[in-house]
């Protein structure tokens, strides 16, 4: 498998392109760098682009479609169909052609085959409502298992672990979900849900196999097996690290910090409590410390 990778210097948002070999079928995830370099490498490698599939809507992650369709007219441009709509709504023209001829949507639990590889979409919500997280990997590889699976394995004695599906090395994509030590905030526009959120990683991809590499929306890479050990939002969900009760200020209103954590960006993103008992994770500068 060929993956290459730009970033936007401001928005330190990723582009992939995504190939089963040189020579042969390629397709883009997300277009939210600079991706004058990957044209460049897709054609030292003769590969042949025919899709461009989106995580979600948010513009540091659509920015460059037209670019790649300027190079490659008749790219297909998906997305999932709860953020059709706010693609245009947001990005008005962005993709006028894309929206009217080509532009499509694609489901979770859809299949994707680009040569020897198959792309699963996986409905990871709570950064926006239709979020998408892209599985790759050769043949045919199943969905995540289920917390009943990995309940049935701790009853056997088995440690609990990431894993639940039994194709052959995979990676996965995970846009504004999932990040190299930090969470995707649920406060941007078309979010759903603090327990979404939580469940797309812990219920989603946390079940993947603990080598699945994660390519993320922004930044660096990491793997399934390094955020279930370091990750300290993962650490608390997993209850090996205790949640914390400082008083604060957050987005203006009282609240708990549950948990104050690095971000991708140099900065920290903060998980807190409201009063009424329901949470959230907001980005850690609308968090003032102390009561």
């Amino acid at each position: 498998m060929i993956v290459e990778q730009a970033s936007h210097p401001q928005f330190i948002s990723n582009t992939y392109l995504v190939g089963d070999g040189q020579g042969g079928p390629a397709f883009f995830i997300d277009a939210g760098g600079p991706v004058d370099g990957l044209i460049e490498k897709a054609g030292a490698l003769s590969l042949q682009p025919t899709h461009v599939l989106l995580t979600h809507h948010h513009y540091d992650h659509v920015c460059e479609v037209d670019a790649l369709r300027e190079r490659w007219p008749e790219l297909e441009v998906l997305i999932s169909p709860l953020e059709r709509d706010l693609l245009m709504r947001a990005s008005p023209g962005l993709l006028p052609e894309a929206a009217e001829d080509r532009g499509g949507t694609v489901d979770a639990g859809q299949t994707l085959s680009f040569g020897a590889l198959e792309v699963r979409p996986l409905h990871t919500p709570g950064h926006t409502a239709g979020m998408l997280s892209f599985l790759v990997g050769p043949g045919a590889p199943s969905s995540p298992g289920s917390g009943r699976e990995r309940s049935s394995r701790a009853g056997r004695g088995e440690t609990a672990r990431p894993g639940g599906y039994s194709g052959g090395p995979a990676v996965v994509f995970t846009g504004d979900t999932l990040f190299r030590n930090s969470v995707g905030g649920v406060r941007a526009p078309g979010h759903t849900s603090y327990t979404d959120l939580r469940d797309s990683i812990m219920g989603t991809l946390m079940e993947l196999p603990g080598e699945t590499i994660i390519y993320p929306g922004h930044a660096a890479p990491s793997t399934v097996a390094e955020e279930w050990e370091s990750n300290r939002f993962i650490r608390v969900w997993r209850g090996l690290d205790p949640e914390g009760s400082e008083p604060c200020t957050a987005l203006g209103e009282p609240a708990t910090l549950v948990l104050l954590a690095e971000d991708y960006d140099g900065g920290t993103k903060a998980w807190v409590r409201w009063p009424d008992g329901s949470d959230d994770i907001v980005p850690g500068s609308r968090v003032q410390r102390g009561s």
